[in-house]
């Protein structure tokens, strides 16, 4: 965003504020408006710089999911940072134009305290508020490519060759296999381009990342071992969609893929305080953690989908170096899905 046009809106936004001042000084003070409109003028002036230190702070502390105490303590600090702050450079204005040391404590030094915390929270509540506003903004065109980033990155060109390929070798060995296969990338498929919500349960995208892999073990044969835990304290909980098979396809593409001994996939999924924590560990080949991390789309394409989701609230740890296997845990703060509403109601 030009630089001018960010200054044009932040003037903008403070000349309410400035009118609200003057017109509260000539009806608290019986000023003039030529007396009053220059010191509210300077009073916004000064409010407006420091104000940007608060734009800042919300940009390094976003509004955490869930919600914590030390959130409310630093933004309790900063109320009073910013108060002390603004009746600490406006006396030193005041002193510089009189020529001498003077303290403007106006109604009393206690209410003007008070009005710059109340200018902290109004510029910290507009800046979350634009903020989000810009993250769901940000997050409808996500959510529109993230179709096709499913079928370009999640699900891998080289995925859907190999699926179709084995199928095509089975038939003349084992009909019913193949159309087992068939069948399940059918499932796969029609669950990609029919899904259209950002949030899905770990019930469904745990079913979806289960026919995944069954195709893929159709492929490896004995090459490739799923175990997994799956706490079913888990299973009504939220994540976003597609999470969960892209840390499966990348281990199977990074561990199982180049590996000649067979290799064992494990999926964890359980509870933890207020987070859901899903680890996918194999013991295949492993990778250089740089190389997957720049390498592909899909590990990136859900990093930023975490970060606009949930701000700096989830975390997704990658693991491993080449010939000690791969793994990475995701955590993410619990959310749980809505009951149905039932036909009797």
């Amino acid at each position: 965003m030009p630089r001018a046009w960010v200054w044009t809106q932040l003037i903008i936004g403070w000349l309410p504020m400035w009118a609200l001042f003057t017109v509260l000084m000539m009806s608290a003070h019986q000023a003039p408006f030529d007396d009053a409109a220059p010191y509210a003028l300077r009073l916004m002036a000064i409010a407006a710089v420091l104000g940007m230190g608060v734009h800042r702070l919300t940009a390094r502390l976003p509004w955490p999911h869930p919600f914590r105490l030390r959130f409310i303590a630093v933004h309790l600090l900063g109320g009073v940072v910013y108060s002390c702050s603004w009746f600490g450079l406006n006396a030193v204005v005041e002193s510089l134009q009189r020529g001498r040391i003077a303290i403007p404590v106006g109604p009393g030094i206690g209410p003007y305290l008070v009005t710059g915390i109340w200018l902290y929270g109004m510029v910290g509540a507009v800046a979350y508020a634009s903020r989000e506003a810009e993250r769901s903004a940000e997050l409808k065109a996500l959510a529109a490519s993230s179709q096709l980033a499913a079928l370009r990155s999640q699900l891998h060109p080289h995925f859907l060759f190999n699926a179709l390929h084995t199928v095509v070798q089975l038939i003349p060995l084992d009909p019913r296999g193949a159309v087992r296969a068939a069948e399940l990338l059918a499932g796969v498929l029609r669950n990609v381009i029919s899904e259209h919500s950002e949030w899905v349960t770990l019930r469904d995208e745990w079913n979806f990342v289960q026919r995944y892999l069954e195709i893929e073990a159709i492929r490896f044969g004995e090459r490739l071992v799923v175990r997994s835990e799956i706490d079913t304290a888990t299973l009504d909980a939220q994540l976003p969609s597609f999470a969960l098979q892209t840390l499966a396809e990348n281990a199977v593409r990074h561990g199982a893929a180049p590996a000649i001994e067979p290799t064992t996939l494990r999926i964890r999924a359980r509870l933890e305080a207020a987070s859901l924590l899903i680890d996918v560990d194999d013991n295949g080949v492993g990778a250089d953690l740089a190389l997957v991390e720049h390498g592909g789309t899909g590990l990136r394409r859900l990093r930023e989908r975490l970060a606009w989701l949930y701000g700096g609230s989830a975390s997704l740890v990658l693991r491993g170096a080449p010939g000690q296997g791969f793994g990475a845990t995701l955590r993410l703060p619990l959310r749980r899905a809505l009951p149905e509403a039932s036909d009797d109601e």
